[in-house]
């Protein structure tokens, strides 16, 4: 009888869990499974005690991380130790990149000899691809959710990287004509700084389109964990919002939804494979600004950086403007063929998340996992 695999994972944001929580599900096809790490509602779904909550390594921009740093630096040391003492088979550090290089390099400080993979790479192809290289010690293998990342991570001298696709890929839908009208969608984020940032600017936007013709409710999708803060946000917009916290409701929403107005992040893609026209808005802290700036003010939507080009409006601000949002926006309502051309730009999408690029294809994650153990 084949003997258990010992996964030890880690995902710190919701994005994470996620595709964490996916991976899972494909190792117990295959295989008997010996679970720790931590994670959130996903992975606790899969049964996953969580080490500690998930909560406190979800944080975005340089503000937030300075005001949670001591216990970042805790977990760092907790979680590294935590592997040493439970020789799991195989490590697996999901996204939340800066904590899962500083848990690497604690691990390697420890002398921990087993394998470690890092799930979603870094965007080196972003900003700093010298970092490419420097996890090439630290990582036996990154498996990335954007197609174009492995040759990216092979060309800068990175680790050896497989492209395995993306849940949102499960998002798909097949329907290509978007309807008249429908619920207007918003996802300002899940991180608390995203929604200080967002919500307000969000509710503004209401303020101005509660009247549209094409627009017949709102609706919230969200987290379980985070219903009941973000419905105390909203009880008192001009038109009633609706919370939704159940992915499956999540699912069929999206299949009417008119449009959506969306933070950059793993957001964009799954409304991307649902044919959900969008508007993508962020509102960055002043460090997010500078480096935004600095890089030469790069495209943040998933669907435009695999695509290589301006599929959905993308307003990234240094101020709420909601008055850009909604000029955006309105365009998008009151022409279909705008929307049309971004739902089939999505079809686009998903044939190129799908079969990945001609030199790596995409290949299972959980084949990459077992392919370190020697129990396979």
């Amino acid at each position: 009888m084949t003997s258990a695999l010992k996964l030890f994972i880690v995902a710190g944001e919701p994005s994470g869990d996620r595709i964490a929580a996916d991976l899972v599900a494909r190792l117990r096809q295959r295989v008997p499974l010996a679970l720790a790490g931590v994670g959130g509602d996903e992975l606790k779904a899969m049964g996953l005690v969580s080490l500690y909550p998930m909560s406190d390594l979800s944080v975005m921009g340089i503000s937030d991380v300075l005001r949670r740093l001591p216990l970042l630096l805790w977990r760092v040391e907790q979680t590294a130790r935590r592997i040493v003492a439970g020789q799991p088979d195989v490590v697996v550090l999901v996204d939340a990149q800066d904590f899962s290089k500083l848990v690497a390099k604690r691990l390697k400080a420890l002398g921990h000899k087993g394998t470690r993979i890092l799930y979603a790479a870094p965007t080196v192809w972003a900003r700093a691809p010298e970092r490419a290289a420097k996890l090439k010690p630290l990582f036996d293998e990154v498996l990335a959710v954007l197609p174009f990342e492995p040759a990216v991570m092979h060309r800068l001298g990175g680790p050896p990287t497989s492209y395995v696709g993306h849940p949102a890929l499960a998002e798909g839908l097949t329907h290509v004509e978007g309807p008249d009208a429908g619920p207007l969608i918003l996802l300002p984020g899940s991180r608390e700084g995203e929604l200080r940032r967002h919500l307000p600017l969000f509710r503004a936007v209401i303020d101005t389109l509660a009247g549209h013709r094409a627009l017949e409710r709102v609706v919230i999708p969200t987290l379980p964990a985070l219903a009941a803060r973000i419905g105390q946000a909203v009880a008192d917009w001009p038109l009633p919002v609706e919370v939704v916290a159940d992915r499956a409701e999540r699912r069929a929403l999206y299949g009417r939804a008119i449009a959506a107005v969306s933070v950059a992040g793993t957001a964009t893609l799954e409304l991307a494979m649902a044919r959900v026209p969008m508007v993508v808005s962020y509102v960055m802290d002043s460090h997010q600004a500078r480096a935004f700036e600095r890089l030469g003010r790069p495209r943040v939507s998933l669907p435009n950086i695999i695509l290589g080009r301006d599929a959905v409006t993308e307003l990234v601000q240094s101020r709420p403007d909601p008055a850009a949002i909604v000029a955006s926006l309105s365009a998008l309502l009151d022409n279909k063929k705008a929307r049309q051309d971004q739902i089939a730009a999505f079809g686009e999408l998903e044939d190129l998340m799908e079969s990945g690029e001609a030199d790596f294809p995409r290949q299972d994650p959980a084949d990459r996992v077992l392919s370190y153990w020697s129990g396979a």
